[in-house]
């Protein structure tokens, strides 16, 4: 048995599955993880990937060309998906579940239809993930909140449990092409960054000031006045309903949505 270690990424999975492929040690004896090994098995060989985004390039390409442009965005849902806690009981980790998924497409005569085939327990496993990724990203779409900083760039604090970053990026370039913004992942310490008119791109922010991220423009902290007024004015306190809020806007993201924060809100309007 053959066990490829790869990096919690998409690149990284993409290039565990080059490797893998191009090993020719046969599907049937080979596994991908993104987890090191609590225990090594002795009849077990642990091959070290690292990560090579022109690998990744290739099997991305492959995938688009084979699997077409909504199946590609599910896979790579699933190899942005955080496993959590739970997860671990789970024998099928995140990238082996790709990678079988991977080899089960390409075999198929459409492969593009592979997440139809739920009886099979690792795409299932990826059809899980990828909906786990996609529903988180669909939620931020619509409450995250750009806020105009001193420079003039739009910027905007999230606080995901998915790696939802390319997926927000790619929305967002389309949207405001002409506008400069960044969108930060204050649990990965990453961001989108997007120049004006130009295409965006991910970078890591361990170094940025992050006092620069809460000065505001005058213009900006006064329109957050403005719809904080405006938020308060339209509450009916007699219809007031925090279940049914809690349902349309889950607390874990109301720490970066201005109605939430503001001083003059309470816990629950």
């Amino acid at each position: 048995m053959y066990l490829f270690l790869c990096e919690d990424s998409i690149d990284g999975i993409f290039t565990g599955v080059y490797d893998a492929w191009a090993s020719r040690y046969g599907h049937a004896n080979i596994s991908l993880t993104t987890r090191q090994p609590d225990n090594y098995s002795l009849f077990c060989e642990y091959i070290s990937v690292q990560t090579d985004y022109e690998k990744s390039k290739k099997v991305a390409r492959t995938l688009l060309a084979r699997l077409g442009e909504e199946t590609y965005t599910e896979l790579c849902q699933a190899a942005s998906s955080l496993e959590e806690t739970s997860d671990r009981r789970n024998p099928m980790n995140k990238a082996d579940a790709i990678y079988k998924t991977i080899v089960l497409a390409l075999s198929l005569k459409d492969g593009s239809k592979v997440l139809n085939y739920l009886g099979e327990p690792y795409v299932n496993r990826t059809f899980q993930l990828s909906r786990r990724t996609g529903n988180e990203a669909h939620h931020l779409l619509g409450f995250l909140r750009f806020q105009e900083l001193e420079n003039g760039i739009l910027f905007a604090q999230i606080h995901p449990k998915n790696d939802v970053l390319p997926f927000l990026g790619e929305h967002f370039s389309d949207r405001l092409p002409q506008e400069n913004f960044m969108i930060y992942d204050a649990n990965r310490d990453t961001a989108v960054l997007h120049p004006k008119g130009q295409p965006y791109f991910l970078t890591d922010t361990s170094g940025l000031d992050k006092d620069m991220l809460n000065k505001f423009s005058s213009k900006e902290l006064e329109y957050q006045r403005l719809w904080c007024g405006f938020f308060e004015s339209i509450a009916i306190e007699a219809r007031v309903n925090p279940k049914l809020q809690n349902q349309n806007v889950f607390k874990r993201f109301r720490q970066d949505i201005i109605e939430f924060t503001a001083s003059s809100q309470t816990p629950d309007k």
